[in-house]
């Protein structure tokens, strides 16, 4: 049996007009904040640690609220604050601290649900599982976010690992909707298949190479971005960067939701947009080292 979630969002696959409307929203919204986070790509430092963090919180509150729909407690204050901390602890520290703090976060949240538990809540031990996770993987892979911009040449690195998952997930998108026929994973996410995954590898090595290249000539003399290395980041990233995509569509059937949230008009929520976000900067900082 379908649930509502997945019947809304094939009716809205089948309208053209909310398809149409859609896409409008999405290029409002992306031409709206571009410059913006042109800006904080190149002057780095705290202004982009900061906005990295508050990316991450927003995203951690709506996975918080996605388990919530479900009767589970994740412990909301803990997952915005430790992810935020995690975050923003890259500028000053790198990984250096980072042990300490997931230990102090581990700790905090161990004792809150423990306390939770006492006050009657029935599955205190499945929402420390959630709380926990939720703040590695947002805060501890989001981190790299902020990791990749520091190092030399990070500004370079950050926007063609960024830009190369765009534009693979936009050549995927592409191919996929007009030639797509055999599904990738028709439980998680029935639009994609595997036409469409092989035309945005194709995509991301092209565009890597090419945004490679044109990075070169504005990179520090020496530097190793360039056509070699935006090929090989290019392929890895678009090739792998896709299942952040596919975990957190399947959080979203889990609960039987569409969005992970509403904030940004044509793209759903926070989460929905960072899914590729986290392993594009995981994968391009270790990449961008061994370049380097």
């Amino acid at each position: 049996m379908s649930s509502p979630a997945g019947n809304a969002a094939s009716a809205a696959f089948r309208d053209p007009h909310s398809r149409g409307e859609m896409l409008s929203e999405r290029i409002i919204v992306s031409l709206f904040f571009l410059p913006a986070g042109l800006w904080l790509f190149s002057v780095g430092g705290w202004p982009f640690a900061v906005f990295a963090a508050l990316a991450m919180t927003l995203a951690a509150i709506e996975y918080g609220q996605l388990f919530q729909r479900t009767g589970f407690r994740p412990a909301l204050p803990l997952l915005a604050s430790g992810v935020a901390v995690l975050v923003l602890a890259r500028l000053p520290w790198g990984s250096g601290h980072t042990a300490l703090l997931l230990t102090l976060v581990s700790l905090a949240a161990m004792t809150w649900h423990l306390v939770d538990f006492e006050r009657g809540a029935a599955r205190s031990g499945t929402d420390f599982a959630f709380t926990l996770a939720g703040t590695l993987y947002l805060g501890w892979i989001g981190g790299y976010l902020v990791a990749l911009r520091e190092l030399p040449d990070g500004a370079w690195w950050l926007l063609l690992s960024l830009a190369v998952i765009w534009l693979a997930d936009s050549g995927a998108y592409t191919v996929g909707r007009e030639f797509g026929r055999h599904h990738m994973s028709p439980r998680l996410s029935p639009r994609k298949t595997w036409e469409g995954y092989l035309a945005g590898i194709v995509t991301g090595v092209l565009s890597g190479a090419g945004l490679g290249a044109l990075l070169h000539l504005a990179a520090s003399p020496g530097s190793s971005v360039g056509v070699v290395s935006g090929l090989v980041l290019g392929g890895v990233i678009s090739a792998v960067a896709p299942l952040g995509d596919l975990g957190i569509s399947m959080m979203k059937r889990e609960v039987q939701v569409k969005d992970t949230g509403s904030l940004l008009p044509g793209h759903g929520g926070v989460l929905d947009r960072v899914d590729s976000w986290l392993w594009a900067a995981a994968l391009g900082y270790y990449l961008a080292l061994c370049f380097s």
